[in-house]
């Protein structure tokens, strides 16, 4: 194993982290000690084994099952294959830590039902099994139950030359199956894969991020309550649906990020992991550390090896048998912090390395991003950090924590802001900080809305603006000004975030085209009602809609931006920023990129330094008739000549005319 350079690069990249050198050089000091004791010599893929012996498998033409139950007193696995008896199979301790049956080749079958019945402190309690790979629920009782999950014949992969993004930047179509579909009730994997994958790759997305996939007992969860973390959730169909999904989602060339959660597992004793043998501290901190309360959740003892064996063990298995090509960690702000960062201000870099900081998951996250480009370095690793730890996003031998990218969260917090101000008090230089700044040599995920703006208690920015004139004002021979605003406004506020400097974007799925209201699962408070907890596709397609106005946009900037390699790592140049007159004009691989938010005012003669010689002509505007604009009033036609600027001859730029509440872009013609 290479010991760690000294100094570590990352000091170099941001000189201010050179007062916090004794915790940089600790944690990446532990990250290559916990390394060498866990892998002895040893790589993290062949270390992250614990799903091929823990859990069900065939092995010298039996059945085996063993699990992992340190405090244990004893186990018996109960099933359809023994007619739930509770106490005729009993499993042996092997070792301290490990019980083991083996069974014949004909006691278990392919959807047999299974439990096991864990006795532990004088108590018995029926558990699902650890490494169960599917876990369903019965109609009558509600309850869940393991299920044998052995498919006569294995799954046929057909993705064998798809080689991922390869170097492109991420355009990712954040989704959620059950939701996906225009039904009042839960899509499945194979509905979304026929009728959901060929919208994604139309509108321009390379990249779909599913939400959801690990066993969860509650569907209004979204998926982050996870019970049975090596099971595909059973919710969306079976093993084999998955796979056909993620399949044919390689065939038409989208890569597919799972949304993995390994901040904090369910409470749950009766489908979940907690308390399995029987104590609180297993896979968790034991005590009040234990639980997350703001969540309500338990949390791992990432300082434990068997966890990290058992979440790396996870990242593989989910990468090898159902071919995911990454991952978006949730809740790495939670796990980053011992108070999870719950109300804590990062403005300034001590908040980052105090005693408040959990080095022990630092650690996992080191090792799971390792393992991620072990297994394929093509995958890709983006964590879901708000508080904007440094070094998040540079490898690991720089004095990183090795993830690819962060998910920029701190852009839709920015749009809330501002779109809580008057039009006429929105601020240029703000906006274009907000849009642009990063950490030095870190990668962000760009986004104006994920899935969590989308959901009953908060609004997506359209709905924000809009509000009740949606459900009556949406018609486009209709004239409505609040309509018109909001329609302007959602089509620059997405430009101006795409263009500004990020090196990948995000969007879920239906906000590129202003899906009205909000996402509420079924649930008790209304009456278990689907009617908000689905897409409604179809107002994206109807002619007299101003949806499909929103919808062409989207497609037109994705493909805009894709084509012609425009994200990452080129910053954008700064050509015009005019607070009073409420514009924006930068600079990307020779483009200019025009943005006029001003409520009223349009501008003629508008004087657009370019410092260059030659000719421009606008490309892309956000007022074309196609995109629910006016249209007519840019000219797609007209050559605008670089010449001396009347406000100072000693500039080269061009005059053209800038109407209010819209963006373009120019391309240079000679």
């Amino acid at each position: 194993m290479t010991e760690i350079q000294t100094p570590l690069e990352i000091y170099q990249i941001d000189p201010w982290l050179k007062d916090f050198k004794g915790d940089l050089d600790y944690r990446n000091r532990r990250y290559h000690e916990i390394r060498r004791t866990l892998l002895n010599g040893g790589s993290l893929t062949d270390f992250a084994n614990a799903h091929k012996y823990y859990g069900f498998h065939r092995e010298n033409g039996g059945w085996v099952y063993r699990e992992w139950a340190p405090a244990a007193e004893a186990l018996y696995l109960i099933g359809d294959f023994n007619k739930w008896d509770r106490s005729s199979h009993l499993l042996e301790r092997i070792d301290f830590n490990t019980w083991e049956i083996k069974l014949p080749a004909d006691a278990l079958k392919h959807e047999d039902l299974v439990k096991v019945r864990v006795l532990s402190r004088g108590q018995s309690v029926d558990r699902i099994p650890i490494y169960i790979r599917r876990a369903v629920q019965d109609p009558q009782t509600n309850s869940f139950s393991g299920q044998i999950w052995d498919p006569p014949a294995p799954f046929e992969w057909s993705d064998q030359d798809y080689r991922g993004l390869n170097g492109e930047a991420p355009f990712i179509y954040e989704t959620h199956v059950g939701m996906a579909q225009e039904k009042r009730g839960i899509g499945t994997y194979r509905e979304f894969a026929d009728t959901i994958l060929d919208r994604i790759v139309d509108q321009g997305y390379n990249t779909v991020q599913i939400m959801a996939i690990m066993q969860h007992p509650y569907y209004a969860s979204f998926g982050y309550h996870v019970s049975s973390f090596f099971a595909a959730s059973s919710w969306f169909g079976t093993p084999e649906d998955l796979k056909y999904l993620v399949n044919k989602a390689h065939g038409k060339g989208i890569a597919v990020l799972m949304d993995i959660v390994h901040s904090h597992a369910v409470k749950n004793t009766a489908e979940g992991i907690n308390e399995f043998d029987g104590t609180d501290h297993q896979f968790f901190h034991s005590g009040s550390r234990g639980n997350h309360d703001q969540w309500d959740s338990k949390v791992f003892n990432y300082g434990k090896h068997e966890v990290i064996h058992f979440l790396l063990s996870n990242v593989k298995y989910w990468m090898e048998e159902f071919h995911f090509d990454g991952f978006r960690f949730d809740g790495v702000t939670s796990m980053l912090y011992l108070d999870h960062g719950m109300g804590t201000d990062f403005d300034s870099y001590s908040k980052y390395f105090s005693m408040n900081t959990d080095v022990e998951a630092i650690t996992y996250l080191q090792l799971a991003s390792s393992l991620v480009k072990e297994i394929n370095p093509q995958a890709i690793a983006i964590a879901e950090d708000m508080s904007g730890m440094p070094g998040m996003c540079l490898p690991i031998d720089k004095g990183g924590i090795g993830f690819d990218y962060r998910l920029s969260m701190g852009m839709p917090d920015y749009w809330i802001r501002t779109l809580k101000k008057s039009d006429d008090h929105w601020d240029m230089h703000e906006m274009y900080h907000e849009l642009s700044t990063t950490r030095p040599s870190e990668k962000r995920i760009g986004y104006v809305e994920s899935h969590d703006q989308a959901l009953v208690g908060d609004k997506t920015v359209i709905f924000r603006m809009a509000d009740k004139e949606m459900y009556t004002d949406m018609n486009k021979f209709g004239e409505n000004l609040i309509i018109d605003r909001a329609i302007a406004l959602s089509k620059m506020i997405r430009f101006a975030t795409i263009a500004m400097g990020s090196d990948g974007y995000l969007n879920f799925m239906g906000n590129e085209f202003g899906h009205p209201e909000w996402i509420d699962f079924p649930r008790e408070g209304n009456n278990w009602s689907f009617e908000h907890c689905r897409r409604q596709w179809s107002l994206a397609e109807k002619d007299y809609l101003r949806y499909k106005g929103l919808n062409e946009f989207d497609k037109a900037m994705i493909h805009f931006m894709k084509e012609n390699d425009l994200m990452g790592t080129e910053h954008p140049e700064v050509l015009w920023r005019d607070n009073g007159r409420k514009v924006i004009a930068i600079r990307k691989k020779g483009r200019l990129f025009l943005f006029n938010f001003h409520p009223t005012e349009s501008y003629e003669g508008f004087e657009l330094p370019t410092h260059d010689q030659g000719a421009y002509r606008v490309v892309l505007d956000t007022d074309e008739q196609r995109f629910g604009g006016m249209g007519g009033r840019i000219s797609h036609d007209y050559e605008y000549p670089v010449f001396p600027m009347k406000m100072d001859p000693e500039y080269q730029g061009i005059t053209l005319y800038c109407p209010s509440r819209t963006a373009m872009v120019l391309e240079k013609i000679r």
